[in-house]
């Protein structure tokens, strides 16, 4: 026997209004009516001792099997774990961005950066430019 997880948006209403269960996401997909599965989700409810046998005689009344497990906390109140098919409600359309500053284009190519260890040859100097610097200048 496998296990069936219920669809439904929250985990009390898996074990209390589920109407559809399946065991595989595309079995739950098919079965939703056109909303979509998040995925595949386990909550834990921590409900009144009281409602506990209502709780499980729901879940298995319910068309899931095998998808509540019954534990105790540390004080010894009842826990259920719930693992169920969660579906998320239908997005509404959302407006579309606002286009973005264009961004200017970058025109260097590859080539640029292809060749950067190569070395310019140097120009020889202008020998007009040395004498301004040279140490035998006739003062005038």
């Amino acid at each position: 026997m496998s296990h069936s997880y219920p669809i439904a948006k929250t985990a009390r209403d898996a074990v209390l209004k589920a109407e559809k269960a399946a065991r595989t996401r595309g079995e739950a997909q098919a079965a939703s009516d056109g909303a979509t599965i998040k995925a595949l989700e386990t909550e834990w409810l921590t409900p009144k001792a009281k409602d506990i046998p209502g709780l499980l005689k729901s879940a298995d009344s319910g068309p899931g099997e095998g998808f509540l497990q019954h534990y105790e906390d540390a004080g010894g109140n009842p826990v259920l774990a719930v693992t169920y098919w969660k579906l998320v409600a239908k997005k509404a359309v959302a407006p579309k961005p606002e286009p973005k500053a264009k961004v200017r284009e970058d025109h260097t190519d590859d080539l640029y950066f292809k060749h950067r260890g190569s070395k310019r040859k140097a120009l020889p100097a202008d020998p007009n430019q040395l004498d301004m610097f040279s140490a035998d200048k006739k003062k005038s």
